[in-house]
C-alpha cells in the first residue's frame, strides 16, 4: 500500500476522510493520459470547450447543499456562511463569457500580399497544486480557463481539501468531459516534484506556503516549465482621515475574521490616521467581542476553529510574543478556546513592525492596528513587508486613492473594500506573495504560448 493521506477535521481532531496517494508509475500514467487527450481537447471549437466546463458548473450548483457541511468538517468554516458557489459560479462563468475574445487570433495584417497574425496555443497539460482555505474557488481559477483555453488539467487537492477535488472529478465527468482531460489525483510531495522535473506536465500553477512555492520552482529548475504562484500576503488596510469610518471598521473587521483569517487576501494590519485611531480601534474591539467561536456545524458560529492546530499554535505564538513586547490584546479568552484548533480571535495595538504579528504571515484571526500621521508613513508601513498580494485603501476621494496605490508594492488596490477577488482583473502578485496572473484575460495569455504566422502570398 501507498502512502495515506489523511484529513484531519478541526471540529474534533478525528481522522474525516483518508485516501491512498497515486504511486509514482500510476501517476505518471495519469500524466500520460492528460498528454494523450489534450490534442483532441484542444481542436475542438473554443465554445464547445466552455459549454462543456459551464455543465460542470451546473452539476456543482445542483450539488451545493452538501459544500457548507463538507467545508467545515475539512477545514473548519461555519455552515451558516453557506458553501463557495457563488463565487466558483461568478469566476467560472466570467473566464467562459471572455474565452472566445481572449483566445481569439491576433490579426497584424490581412492584405494581399501577406496575412500575419498571432495565435494562442495551449501549454499541453496543467498541473494545479490547489490550497484548503477556499479549495472551490481558487481551484477553479485556474482549472476553467486552463479547460477552455484547451489544455488538459491534473488536479492535486490539498489533503485538508481531499473531497472537493473528488467533487469537481464527478462534476466534469457528468458535464461529458472526454477521458484523461481532467483529473484528480492524490500525490504526496516527491511524486508532486517527479512529475515537473521529468516533465511530464507543461504548466504547474501552485497555491501555498513561500516554502512550497520554492520546491515548485526547484523542481521545475532547468525544465523551462512555467510556474505560477501565490505563496501568502500579509495585506494592508489604511484608514486616512477623510475615511467613512463606520465602513471601514465592518468591512476590514471583516476581511481580517472571515474564515478563521484564512484568506490568502484576508487583513493582517491596519494603518489609521491618528484623528480617528481611537474610535476606530474602539469600534473594532466592539465589533470582535460579538463574534462566537464555537462547532462550525452550530448555525450560530460565528468564527470556527483554524483548519490546523499547528496553523492556531503558529498565530498564538505571534501573539503572545506581541504582547511580550508591549502590545496590548483586546479581546478576552472566548469559553470555547481550547488552545488548540479553536482560537480566540485577537484584536492587538500598540504593535511595532519588530513583532512578527505584523510582519510574517499570520494566516489566523488577529490583526494589529498602527496609528499614523500622514499618507507618506502609512505608504512606508504597508510597503515594509516581504509579500505584496493586496491593499485595501479607505477614503472618499479616488484620486487620493489612485495616486496611493501607485506607490505601493501590491498585486491589487483596493479602495473601500477588501478581501475580494474580481474575475475580470488580474489576480497577481509580488514580492515572496509569487509571480503569475490568474484570472481576467491575463490568465488565458498565462496558460497558452503565442505562435506567430507569418504567410506570403505572393
Amino acid at each position: 500500500m501507498g502512502k495515506i493521506v489523511r484529513c484531519i477535521s478541526p471540529i474534533d481532531g478525528s481522522v474525516y476522510l483518508e485516501r491512498e496517494a497515486l504511486s509514482e508509475a500510476a501517476a505518471f500514467a495519469a500524466a500520460a493520459r492528460a498528454r494523450a487527450a489534450q490534442k483532441d481537447w484542444a481542436a475542438r471549437p473554443v465554445q464547445e470547450r466552455v459549454d462543456l466546463v459551464l455543465k460542470a458548473n451546473d452539476y456543482i450548483g445542483q450539488t451545493v447543499d452538501r459544500m457548507a457541511n463538507e467545508l467545515a468538517h475539512q477545514m473548519g468554516r461555519p455552515i451558516r456562511y453557506g458553501g463557495e458557489f457563488r463565487g466558483f459560479n461568478e469566476r467560472l462563468t466570467y473566464m467562459a463569457s471572455i474565452a472566445g475574445d481572449s483566445l481569439k487570433p491576433y490579426l497584424v495584417e490581412d492584405s494581399g500580399a501577406f496575412k500575419r497574425m498571432i495565435k494562442r496555443e495551449a501549454m499541453g497539460v496543467v498541473l494545479v497544486v490547489a490550497p484548503w482555505n477556499y479549495p472551490y474557488m481558487t481551484a477553479i481559477n485556474t482549472i476553467a480557463p486552463a479547460l477552455m483555453a484547451g489544455n488538459t488539467v491534473i488536479l492535486k487537492h490539498a489533503a485538508q481539501t481531499l473531497k472537493v477535488g473528488e467533487h469537481l472529478a464527478d462534476a466534469f465527468a457528468a458535464a461529458g468531459l472526454p477521458e484523461g482531460v481532467f483529473q484528480n489525483v492524490v500525490l504526496d510531495h516527491d511524486t508532486t516534484s517527479a512529475l515537473i522535473s521529468q516533465r511530464a506536465v507543461n504548466f504547474v500553477n501552485f497555491t501555498g506556503s513561500v516554502e512550497g512555492g520554492k520546491a515548485m520552482e526547484r523542481a521545475a529548475a532547468g525544465t523551462f516549465i512555467p510556474v505560477s504562484t501565490e505563496l501568502g500576503g500579509k495585506d494592508p488596510g489604511y484608514v486616512r482621515a477623510d475615511a467613512d469610518i463606520g465602513a471601514a471598521v465592518e468591512t476590514l473587521v471583516d476581511g481580517a475574521m472571515f474564515n478563521s483569517g484564512q484568506c490568502c487576501c484576508g487583513i493582517e494590519r491596519i494603518y489609521v490616521h491618528e484623528s480617528l485611531y481611537d474610535a476606530f480601534v474602539a469600534k473594532t474591539v466592539d465589533l470582535v467581542k460579538t463574534y462566537r467561536l464555537g462547532n462550525p456545524l452550530d448555525p450560530d458560529t460565528t468564527i470556527g476553529p483554524m483548519a490546523n492546530v499547528r496553523f492556531a499554535a503558529e498565530v498564538r505564538a505571534q501573539i503572545d510574543e506581541a504582547v511580550a513586547m508591549g502590545a496590548v490584546a483586546h479581546i478576552p479568552p472566548s469559553n470555547a478556546d481550547d488552545g488548540g484548533a479553536y482560537l480566540t480571535p485577537q484584536v492587538l495595538t500598540n504593535v511595532t513592525h519588530d513583532m512578527r504579528v505584523m510582519r510574517d504571515e499570520s494566516f489566523g484571526p488577529v490583526v494589529g492596528i498602527m496609528k499614523v500621521k500622514n499618507d507618506d508613513e502609512a505608504i512606508a508601513l504597508m510597503n515594509d513587508c516581504q509579500y505584496g498580494l493586496t491593499a485595501s485603501i479607505w477614503t472618499r476621494d479616488p484620486a487620493a486613492a489612485e495616486a496611493i496605490g501607485d506607490r505601493l508594492e501590491t498585486g491589487t488596490v483596493f479602495m473601500n473594500r477588501c478581501d475580494y477577488l474580481d474575475p475580470a482583473l488580474c489576480w497577481t502578485g509580488c514580492k515572496d506573495t509569487g509571480r503569475g496572473a490568474g484570472l481576467s484575460i491575463l490568465a488565458y495569455q498565462a496558460l497558452t504560448r503565442p505562435k506567430s504566422y507569418h504567410l506570403k502570398k505572393a
